[in-house]
């Protein structure tokens, strides 16, 4: 099957990432996979949300979308108590997938929040926020240990997320917005650097899927992971 922008079934859009995109920040990434274009900022804050035990830290995120980032103007989200259940979803999402990557006993008493706006989107918002978030996190909190603040990183796994779907009957990887808004079957599937999952969303768009399908599509996403997390190792190690 020959592809809207002719890549393989298995094949990745193409990935630049810029880091230190943003002065201020302790760790941040622009990330764009294709036509999307993701904003992430790492912000440490010296004090924990009251649920976390004492000497221990957090880390959260939190998403949005700028208000012409799609074909039509959304509106924009003012405050969490107007977060579009859309947003506050996928911002979950990212949190969960985050704290997946940290030893959060390491982060004493302190909350690392990733901001991910979404400047671009077409397809795969969810899961470049979570690639590009994690790496705004790690460089943050080497500049924590950098600076004298932390021992050792808190990190303990890399962690990057892709798409995959069925779009007229054939699996295929990394989803733009042409074929997902067509798509018969929608996954979403977040991983470590051992090949372990931290998150799996899978959806019957159009029809329901078989097993046999879901480990198709799950074994697309790997490969598309395994991908991204080698070049995140390019940047966080080289």
């Amino acid at each position: 099957m020959t592809r809207l922008d002719g890549r393989a079934v298995d094949q990745l859009r193409d990935i630049h990432i810029e880091t230190n995109f943003v002065k201020f920040p302790e760790g941040s990434v622009l990330v764009t996979c294709g036509n999307t274009k993701v904003l992430c900022c790492a912000s440490v804050e010296m004090t924990a949300p009251r649920h976390v035990a004492e000497g221990t830290g957090w880390v959260t995120a939190e998403y949005s979308m700028l208000p012409r980032a799609n074909r039509e103007r959304s509106r924009r989200d003012v405050s969490k108590l107007k977060l579009s259940p859309r947003s506050a979803e996928i911002q979950r999402l990212i949190g969960r997938s985050l704290r997946a990557a940290v030893d959060l006993t390491m982060l004493p008493d302190m909350t690392i929040t990733v901001d991910c706006d979404v400047l671009q989107g077409d397809g795969g918002t969810r899961t470049a926020s979570v690639t590009g978030g994690f790496l705004a996190l790690a460089m943050a909190c080497n500049k924590l240990v950098s600076d004298g603040v932390l021992p050792a990183s808190p990190v303990k796994h890399y962690v990057a997320a892709i798409s995959a779907g069925i779009v007229d009957n054939v699996p295929m990887l990394d989803l733009c917005y042409e074929e997902d808004s067509s798509a018969m079957v929608d996954l979403n599937c977040v991983m470590n650097e051992q090949g372990e999952l931290v998150e799996l969303q899978g959806t019957g768009e159009g029809r329901a899927f078989t097993i046999a399908e879901q480990q198709q599509l799950v074994a697309l996403c790997q490969k598309g992971i395994e991908e991204l997390i080698a070049r995140q190792k390019e940047i966080l190690e080289g």
